[in-house]
């Protein structure tokens, strides 16, 4: 059976993604292909036609097309939580109680319509609820047979916004959900904007700032509070629609001028400064302090009959909780899906359908699940492109690619599958030796551009990331954060945050060899097997894609080197091209 799974309900991170048999086969989103950061407002139509090809088969062939946004009838309690809890904007109130599904028909007129143009003539088109979408790619993919706790949380999808249930022999129960506004993500994405920054974006912003500050100096329990198996967040602040939401410059943010009041003017620049960094501790604190609430609380009998725990949702990208629920008492194992925001809802809502029509679904192996370009491809990309590039091909390139690291070089690497989701794992990679001073600055200043203050992080082999990680807990996607073995604090101080954590990757040879070759040469040029991993892009903009991206970004900073596959293009004019 082939299932196609496309996402783009919510108007951000529109992606596709393709299971035959159970199998994942390939997934992607519509940013990396179109240069529109999040692809707003887009559906996956690029996205959806890669899928295709790299599974070698024809639309006609496709047999469900499951779409990660659905139907939610009015004798269900959202919609009415939703109308009593806005009341203060009667318009939003009245229109989920009258009109409560219109979302619903529109994105299933758009889905209709790509399928048109896709040529899905002959597919079955699926509607799967946002929450159950993003428990099926945390639960049906994490390959863990035993009964597992089930954790989404994010902003919202239809009025859902966190949902608690388990999964047992493929089947997921519900077992509770939170509905808008009351929303641990939407609360924690108001305070992003207060603190300056975009929602999407800078979440990740405040989670890197919250290590600088004291979460004691504020108290933000007045913001939301969890009693009696019930999350309220407090809309006289934050998570707010209408005439409630603060205004500057013409723009409406999702908190009141009540916050305003109470916490001063809104956060802007770079710099990290008092009191924001407190803040921006306390809304974290607050973030992970009511989720464990909230876990122990639905789930924390099955988590003690057998300690697996599988979590999606925007919020399971942030990774100091999700090290905090590593700790939680019984807790085993934890697999995030290292697709957790709405992207990964074309690829839940594709297992999720393919388990209902009556398919095993495979653990998912590893997030290479892009398009590749071959050596010959990389070739032509540098001959076409304006600035011509001074290029050649190199025999033994993992170590021609260690060397320049261990002489201080920032290299951009460039080679396999592109990685799904958020996280660049050594194959869309800027990387760095973490032991040599000053590289983490250098990146930062003159090729990412961005806050000098965030963290980068590091890639290891499997041969030393219990020494540094103080753990065996498995950790592929760089979705924890782990306390790093103080022996290892000056060998790699480049990838140490603040609070002495890093948000870790073990590579292993099995899912990325070449990248495990890097790091082998590396680590007997430098005696450390880490490299120091970021994203291959600049600033505000998607994660590269194509040779051609690669060279356009190598063009639009200050890299020196770049390895696209085995040809290595340079700025220095000794090379010769051949």
């Amino acid at each position: 059976m082939i299932v196609l799974g496309l996402s783009g309900a919510l108007g951000h991170d529109a992606s596709a993604a393709i299971l035959i048999d159970g199998k994942i086969i390939a997934a992607a989103e519509e940013e990396r292909f179109i240069r529109d950061k999040h692809a707003k407002n887009k559906f996956p139509y690029e996205a959806a036609k890669f899928c295709l090809k790299q599974a070698g088969i024809k639309p006609e062939q496709v047999d469900i097309v499951a779409f990660p946004y659905g139907e939610i009838p009015l004798s269900t309690n959202a919609r009415w939580h939703y109308a009593k809890r806005y009341w203060y904007a009667p318009d939003r109130a009245l229109d989920a109680i009258f009109n409560g599904n219109r979302r619903f028909r529109r994105n299933r007129d758009k889905s209709l319509k790509l399928m048109q143009e896709l040529g899905l003539t002959k597919a079955k088109f699926v509607p799967v609820e946002h929450h159950l979408a993003h428990a099926s790619s945390a639960y049906h993919l994490s390959g863990f047979t035993e009964k597992t706790a089930i954790v989404g949380i994010d902003g919202k999808g239809e009025y859902a916004t966190t949902f608690f249930g388990y999964g047992e022999h493929g089947k997921i129960h519900k077992i509770k959900e939170f509905y808008d506004p009351d929303s641990l993500g939407g609360l924690y994405g108001a305070l992003t904007e207060f603190l300056g920054f975009d929602m999407l974006d800078g979440e990740f912003k405040v989670m890197g700032m919250a290590p600088f500050g004291d979460a004691s100096k504020y108290d933000f329990s007045r913001l939301a509070k969890f009693e009696n198996g019930e999350l309220i967040v407090n809309t006289d602040y934050v998570n707010v629609v209408g005439l409630r939401r603060y205004k500057e410059n013409g723009k409406g943010y999702y908190f009141t001028q009540k916050l305003i009041d109470w916490l001063g003017p809104k956060r802007s620049g770079d710099e990290i400064d008092d009191p924001y960094i407190h803040y921006a501790a306390s809304v974290q604190k607050l973030l992970e302090d009511l989720a464990l609430q909230m876990i122990d609380y639905y789930l924390g009998d099955i988590i003690k009959e057998t300690g697996k725990v599988a979590m999606a949702g925007g919020v399971a990208l942030n990774v100091k909780l999700n090290q905090r629920i590593i700790a939680m008492p019984n807790v085993k194992e934890l697999f995030v899906q290292p697709a957790s925001g709405d992207n990964g809802t074309s690829l839940g809502a594709a297992t999720y359908a393919a388990h209902l029509a009556g398919e095993t679904i495979h653990k998912m192996q590893h997030a290479y699940l892009g398009p590749s370009f071959a050596s010959e491809e990389c070739v032509a990309a540098c001959e076409t492109h304006p600035n011509k590039p001074i290029f050649t091909k190199v025999e033994n390139f993992p170590q021609k690619a260690a060397e320049l690291l261990a002489e201080g070089n920032p290299l951009a690497w460039f080679q396999g599958r592109m990685e799904f989701g958020p996280r660049s794992l050594g194959c869309r990679s800027i990387l760095g030796d973490p032991s040599y001073p000053g590289v983490a600055d250098r990146i930062n200043a003159q090729i990412k551009y961005r806050e000098r203050w965030r963290p980068f992080c590091p890639s290891m082999l499997d041969t030393v990331a219990e020494d540094i990680l103080q753990t065996n807990h498995p950790a592929p996607y760089m979705t924890f954060t782990f306390d790093v073995n103080p022996a290892w604090n000056t060998r790699i101080p480049e990838v140490v945050h603040e609070d002495g954590t890093a948000r870790a990757q073990v590579v292993t040879r099995e899912t990325n060899p070449r990248y495990y070759e890097l790091i082998e040469h590396l680590e007997k040029l430098r005696g450390n097997a880490v490299v120091l991993n970021t994203s291959l892009n600049r600033r505000g903009e998607p994660m590269i894609c194509s040779p051609t991206d690669a060279l356009n970004m190598f063009y639009g900073c200050d890299l020196e080197y770049l390895m696209l596959e085995n040809i290595l293009v340079t700025k220095q004019k000794t090379e010769n091209k051949t």
